[in-house]
């Protein structure tokens, strides 16, 4: 499997990667759990090392799936994930999650280029 470096620290990552939303969500019913660990496994035997999910996939389920299936090679591997999404209506029982909890920010101006 070929290689690719990613940023200023140089990570690397196979060349290929393996997106894995239609898993749990977006095309139709969620594939069945085991068989997609089995899949992503699979993916890593052979040489497949960057994976792509985001919370709002299930919401969360995605994210969940990829952290079990790569739990074990962990460190070898790198995740890409989207956060941030203000979820609707807010997840219930999710320990962590702001989402749907009031946040007061203060607006950040540009800094000038002068």
């Amino acid at each position: 499997m070929q290689k690719r470096r990613l940023g200023k620290n140089n990570l690397e990552v196979s060349a290929i990667g393996l997106g894995c939303m239609g898993m749990s969500f977006g095309y139709g019913p969620a594939a069945d759990r085991q068989e997609m660990i089995s899949l992503i496994r699979t993916a890593v035997a052979r040489g497949v090392t960057f994976f792509d999910t985001a919370e709002v996939y299930g919401p969360f389920t995605n994210e969940e799936l990829v952290g079990e299936a790569l739990a074990p090679f962990r460190g070898k591997v790198a995740i890409a994930t989207k956060f941030g999404f203000k979820l609707d209506p807010p997840p219930a029982n999710r320990p962590g999650c702001t989402a749907g909890r009031r946040t007061s920010r203060k607006s950040r101006k540009p800094r000038s280029s002068a």
